[in-house]
């Protein structure tokens, strides 16, 4: 999974991944996510921030080395 900007496309996404780890992708998948509310100490609600989720699968025969 990898956290990535919220107005990446993913043809943006795959290019980046092929180009920083080269690898050959096969798939993206991505996903939006909301932020979920919070509240302070003084009872006031805030929100995080909303996040996207990219699940990035390889072409066979091609891994990411993680340390």
């Amino acid at each position: 999974f990898l956290e990535v900007a919220r107005d990446a496309n993913k043809i943006e996404i795959k290019k980046a991944v092929e180009k920083l780890f080269n690898v050959k992708v096969a798939k993206v998948n991505t996903m939006n996510y909301e932020g979920k509310k919070k509240r302070s100490r003084s009872f006031r609600y805030g929100k995080r921030p909303d996040w996207k989720r990219a699940v990035v699968t390889l072409q066979e025969g091609y891994k990411i080395e993680t340390v």
